[in-house]
């Protein structure tokens, strides 16, 4: 078995071997770059995973307490933490199967990036690929989008004088420079620059909270409507799956097969900071937080709170580069410019990728919101249906479980428990969070369209401070009699 699991290892890592060994130079601009730009390992892999899970999000999640209350708001980030690592770990041996049965056929990879569709065509076929296309490009879409009303959104906590709307246009120019990175490989300094700033942020959250005390007359009355409730609950339910990058990320490690454990490390991790931060929120402002999805907008301002505002706007610009830059490759595929060595020409051909990204931003700047409804929407069918079924296809017959790479582990009861496990997670999905999820949060985004417009031009911003009219200066009338 372990010198079938060398062969294996072989097989899946020889040609990032054979890349990564051609031209080495031993100069220190190549050691400089390759500590700073070339990343493959391990720990690359976890500070990508991590970094890339929580971002915009740490900041609508008391808006989701508020939703759900603390209990439910705990225990919803629990489970759908320990979903969302099955369900990766499943992309990541589908990503092994696909890759040993390719390369024992003598595919060469070297100048080709595998992506989650293409595993879905290897092991199933042009239907399953072309779904998982549709959803997969759909949910990073809108998961660039994301990024880009929270750049607008954060910033007017430090600038207000321009309106979110401006500094949405602002930043769609700052995030279109993303197209010069040309892989997920090229990330290793901005994942570890990234886990930082969302380390500092939740911290700074949770004292901030605690120093500032409750509110007066502070209320705690979530769960009061179901809406509210399946709404918060599809929140969380996109903040633990951001492994629509998995297969990208695993590409750019030197050995994928050890990712396996590696978004369940990263998801514990990503705990320590979620739960504190929402929790401390929520217990300083209550029932605040449902009309203020975003929580620097209750924070008093102070050079702490611009210090976070700013490394979330750093962030944002790296996740916006993780969302966007599968859909770089995809639509790089689709011009037949993907094997292109100049990195010049690749970067002016993926402008026309951005120019979506930015049109939607401004047409839906409803951050909080438009989270709940990309998550029950897409995230449900990306990465927690699609890849579950995926699995139990794939490996429906004996024969294809006799010869399967990775077999499941032995505590969870082998196939049938992986399987078992597969099955609860399509039904609770689709009923619980396409289902009552998409019911919620698209009443809640239709409200936002009434209540505020498509293009809003300043979203959730406190209305104008009316100037006082100067006080009316009378003539001076000369009141003594003549005599």
């Amino acid at each position: 078995m372990e010198n079938g699991e060398k062969a294996v290892e072989t097989v899946v890592v020889g040609n990032y071997v054979e890349m990564e060994s051609e031209g080495k130079d031993s100069d220190m601009k190549s050691k400089l770059s390759n500590l700073f730009w070339h990343g493959g390992s391990v720990y690359d892999a976890w500070f990508s995973c991590a970094s890339n899970q929580v971002a915009q999000v740490l900041l609508t999640l008391p808006y989701s307490f508020s939703q759900l209350g603390m209990l439910s708001g705990i225990l919803f980030q629990l489970f759908y933490g320990l979903l969302g690592s099955w369900t990766a770990y499943l992309i990541s041996i589908l990503y092994v199967e696909y890759r040993t049965r390719k390369e024992r056929e003598k595919v060469n990879f070297r100048n080709h990036v595998i992506q989650w569709f293409e595993v879905l065509d290897g092991l199933l076929g042009k239907h399953w690929r072309n779904v998982g296309l549709a959803f997969n490009c759909t949910f990073l879409l809108f998961g660039s989008v994301i990024q880009l009303i929270a750049c607008a959104s954060n910033i007017y906590y430090i600038n207000d004088n321009l309106d979110k709307r401006t500094w949405t246009y602002i930043f769609g120019a700052c995030c279109a420079t993303t197209v010069f990175i040309p892989s997920f490989h090229n990330y290793r300094v901005w994942s570890f620059l990234g886990l930082l700033m969302t380390t500092y942020t939740a911290w700074y959250l949770t004292i901030a909270s605690i120093l500032h005390g409750q509110v007066e007359g502070v209320k705690h009355s979530g769960p009061s409507k179901l809406v509210l409730y399946f709404t918060g609950a599809t929140n969380i339910l996109y903040t633990f799956g951001g492994h629509a990058v998995t297969v990208e990320i695993m590409h750019a490690m030197w050995k994928p097969q050890k990712f396996k454990s590696i978004y369940l490390f990263a998801t514990l991790y990503v705990l320590t900071l979620t739960l504190p931060s929402a929790s401390a929120v929520y217990w300083a402002f209550g029932d605040l937080l449902l009309n203020h999805s975003n929580a620097f907008a209750l924070l008093p301002k102070n050079l702490f709170r611009d210090f976070a505002v700013v490394l979330m706007l750093i962030h944002q610009f790296i996740t916006f580069g993780f969302a966007c830059t599968p859909l770089y490759f995809v639509w790089e595929k689709l011009i037949g410019m993907h094997e292109c060595r100049s990195m010049c020409k690749r970067a002016a051909a993926r402008l026309p990728v951005v120019i979506p990204i930015w049109f939607l931003a401004i047409i839906f700047p409803f951050f909080g919101p438009i989270n709940s409804t990309v998550g029950s929407l897409l995230v449900s069918f990306t990465v927690y249906i699609i890849p579950a079924l995926a699995h139990i296809f794939t490996f429906r017959s004996s024969a294809a479980r006799e010869k399967a790479v990775e077999q499941p582990p032995r505590f969870l009861g082998r196939w049938t428990g992986a399987f078992t496990i597969n099955a609860f997670i399509v039904v609770w999905v689709f009923i619980v969070g396409f289902g009552f999820g998409g019911w919620a949060s698209m009443i809640n985004f239709v409200h936002q369209i009434d209540t505020f417009g498509l293009f809003t031009k300043c979203y959730q911003c406190p209305p104008p401070v009316m100037a006082s009219p100067p006080p009316i200066s009378h003539p001076h009338v000369n009141h003594t009699r003549s005599l």
